[in-house]
């Protein structure tokens, strides 16, 4: 099982850029992205999970950044607007088996499966 992570980029401050994650092998309960920035602990920035349609997002992301997904394609898509500086960081597609409960969803140990990350600089 591989997850394939794209996208990353620089961008000024203010703009946007789209990540896209795309699943081989097998389908999941739930996809979502975790980042880490230099120096800094993994943070838990958005998942999707797949049986109820349910959006989680942390907290400094909520607002600018929306999680989605094509089931057809077996990808989710993290589409970043009003990028910061303090938004500079790897970027990690992340899965889980099964559906994961709210209680869970931002631990980095409910998911199993790991991609091998973007990096995203947003410049002042």
């Amino acid at each position: 099982v591989q997850l394939q992570a794209s996208g990353g980029g620089t961008v000024q401050a203010g703009g946007s850029l789209k990540l896209s994650c795309v699943a081989s092998d097998r389908t999941f309960g739930t996809m979502g992205w975790f980042r880490q920035a230099p120096g800094k602990e993994r943070e838990f920035v958005a998942a999707w999970r797949f049986g109820d349609r349910k959006q989680y997002y942390g907290g400094s992301v909520k607002g600018r950044f929306t999680i989605s997904r094509d089931n057809a394609k077996n990808t989710v898509y993290l589409q970043m607007n009003g990028l910061k500086p303090e938004d500079t960081a790897v970027y990690y597609c992340v899965a889980s088996t099964g559906g994961v409960i709210s209680s869970s969803v931002a631990l980095e140990r409910t998911y199993s499966y790991w991609g091998q990350g973007t990096q995203v600089t947003v410049s002042s």
